[in-house]
């Protein structure tokens, strides 16, 4: 069964194949990303990408497009694709027949009797794109003329013709490289079989990216073309054309381009998909393993989304306990100020006791753990007490407020200004700050010894969020349903229906009664819950803005006013499969397997960030997020923990 393919009328489709996008990534951040058709439609996309160490490991667009045209009986067919303002030109993408990303992503051509199959894949260790041309059907010589599209620019910025761009070239192997702008990486492409190159440098101005103008932004840039590669083929012939910041062995490509392809799995199940977005969202940065946020604006090594997602992408993924703590590691080393002292992620140290439960809840040695990391956790509880973003007020509780300043995880703004500020008591944050004392001193009183100072200062603070949380929060309906208000400020209870009261159910320490859990689970279930992840906000509010489409102002008002998101779900099912037991699975997989329904209109085998509130719950977002995936990795988990629960 073909999972990843797109026929011939799809594909000719431009308004239906510019939304699809196919990515390749490695495991030191180097990444391909376009669409189907190989039209760039964002200024994040490109066939070589790079993280610079020298320039702060930002990442950077070298090798934007590479576009080919066939000599045939004299006559050239050129099978690339740009948008230019609205016009695009060449119309390469009439020439494809067929598209199949189950294993490496495949392009197949067809101009006359010729046809030609390209696949791109990323090396796995360096920064190097190899792309591959096939020669299926020719009825003699075929010439093929390679044009390459240099951007040399950071993947956030666009790039204009520039006098002071050095167009020239070096001779290597089978080859040329280019290094526009001083600071940068040399940029090697390399053919294995011989090829001529004809040196004529020239801008190509306007180049237009749609979805940065559906979106508002700037997008329009110039790119060089230097010259032109051409290559000699016939039926049966494959050249390799490598992309690389390193000169390669150019008789050596062939065979490192079938090695790739053969360790590249062909996609069997969903799971598959999932294990192998799970894969691609690891990277080594600096020898640093970390996560990607998303591809392909996302940045690596984040404390938010590292947190969030660390247990799907390595525990419930492939039961990678040592990644696990490798990942950890590298984060607490690199975020001691956010952990310890400032941030605007104010949950977000706080949520790192609930990463380290996951991973006890796994198997790891509860012991051991707390040796390791107890001190990294009691260290953060203290930090609260004298953070400028928080205060611990007399009855336990966090205040959390920076004037202008988003502090929790729901942090879009327009024009500077927060859309949701959530100053005060906010009923996520203090559900997981009633986790962490909670765990901290029952750690701390089981492996720290019985005098412990740490249990004596902060017991009495656990035993009054236990005492007040519920009489903050609760919300009584005429009906008598108990939810919770989603903050608590001066003017009092803001009671809007968001998922973050879903915290004071899931915790495994009972802070609301069992009666209010009840009810937060079936008002979440009845209002937010959809088969694309839990929405920001319930449809019922004034605020609500179901689809995340227009301008970008009202992009940013449906960001957490509406959207849905699949990160939240790996924690509702959890809940509920707590709940209930193994009745649940049905639902759940209802729920998880409408992502994989989708798997091909957004990101081609990857897992969006989010979701529109309305059905039909389109796509948006990075095309491949780490929370996203790791949730649904969860999901996973957890129906197959349950159903073997269900057997015994």
């Amino acid at each position: 069964m073909a999972f990843l393919k797109f026929n011939k009328a799809e594909l000719v489709n431009l308004e239906y194949s510019l939304r699809r996008e196919i990515l390749g990534s490695n495991s030191v951040g180097t990444y391909f990303n376009t669409s189907i058709i190989a039209c760039n439609t964002r200024k994040y996309h490109g066939l070589l990408v790079v993280p610079v160490p020298a320039l702060d490991s930002r990442k950077f667009v070298l090798l934007s497009a590479l576009d080919e045209s066939i000599i045939l009986g004299g006559k050239q067919f050129n099978l690339g694709i740009h948008c230019y303002g609205d016009i695009y030109e060449p119309k390469g993408h009439k020439y494809i027949v067929d598209f199949d990303a189950d294993g490496v992503p495949v392009i197949t051509y067809k101009v006359g009797p010729v046809t030609i199959a390209k696949s791109i894949a990323m090396a796995p260790d360096r920064d190097q794109v190899l792309i591959s041309y096939r020669v299926l059907n020719a009825p003699g010589k075929v010439s093929l003329v390679l044009k390459p599209f240099l951007a040399f620019r950071d993947i956030h910025a666009l790039t204009s013709e520039n006098p002071s761009a050095d167009t020239a070239y070096t001779e290597v192997e089978n080859g040329a490289a280019y290094r526009l702008y001083a600071g940068f990486p040399t940029l090697f492409l390399q053919t294995s079989l011989k090829s001529s190159y004809a040196h004529q440098p020239y801008w190509y101005k306007g180049i237009t990216y749609s979805n940065e103008y559906r979106r508002g932004f700037d997008c329009r840039e110039d790119l060089l073309v230097p010259g032109s590669f051409t290559v000699d083929l016939r039926e049966g012939s494959e050249l390799i054309v490598s992309a690389s910041t390193s000169e390669a062995v150019s008789r050596s490509l062939k065979a490192k381009f079938e090695g790739i392809r053969r360790s590249v799995s062909n996609v069997g199940s969903h799971k598959d998909i999932l294990l192998n977005s799970a894969r691609s969202l690891k990277v080594m940065v600096d020898r640093k393993k970390k996560v990607v946020a998303g591809y392909s604006w996302l940045e690596t090594g984040l404390l938010r989304e590292t947190i969030k997602s660390l247990p799907g992408l390595t525990l419930y993924a492939d039961g990678d306990k040592a990644g696990f703590e490798e990942i950890l590691d590298n984060l607490i080393e690199a975020e001691g100020e956010r952990l310890y002292c400032k941030t605007t992620q104010i949950e977000a140290p706080l949520a790192l006791t609930d990463t380290i439960q996951q991973y006890i809840a796994f198997g790891a040695d509860e012991k051991k753990v707390w040796k390791k990391y107890g001190s990294v956790l009691k260290r953060i509880i203290e930090s609260y007490a004298s953070r400028e973003e928080t205060s611990i007020c007399p009855n336990g509780l966090l205040w959390c407020q920076k004037y202008g300043v988003a502090l929790t995880w729901m942090n879009s703004y327009i024009n500077g200004s927060p859309v949701n500020e959530r100053a005060g008591f906010q009923v996520e944050t203090n559900a997981l700050w009633y986790n962490a004392l909670c765990f901290a001193i029952e750690m701390e009183g089981r492996y720290g010894g019985a005098k412990s100072a740490f249990c004596a200062k902060w017991a009495p603070i656990r035993d009054l969020v236990k005492e007040n949380y519920q009489k903050t929060f609760i919300v009584t309906s005429h009906r008598g349903y108990h939810t919770l208000a989603d903050y608590v400020d001066n003017a009092g209870q803001h009671t809007e229906c968001r998922p973050n009261m879903l915290w004071a159910a899931y915790i495994p320490y009972d802070l609301v009664d069992a009666e209010v859990q009840s009810d937060i689970i079936a008002t979440i279930d009845k209002e937010l819950v959809t088969r694309r992840g839990i929405r920001t906000l319930s449809p019922r509010s004034a605020d609500y803005r179901g689809v995340y489409e227009g301008s970008q102002h009202e992009r940013d008002l449906a960001y957490y006013n509406g959207s849905s998101r699949p990160d939240l779900l790996g924690m509702w099912e959890d809940v509920c499969f707590r709940m209930v037991g193994p009745s649940f699975a049905g639902r759940a997989k209802w729920l998880t397997e409408g992502f994989f329904e989708d798997v091909n209109l957004h990101g081609v085998g990857y897992f969006s960030e989010l979701y529109d509130g309305e059905p039909p719950h389109e796509p948006h977002g990075a095309v491949s997020s780490a929370c996203a995936t790791a949730s649904l990795m969860r999901c996973l988990y957890l129906m197959d923990k349950y159903s073997k629960e269900d057997c015994k």
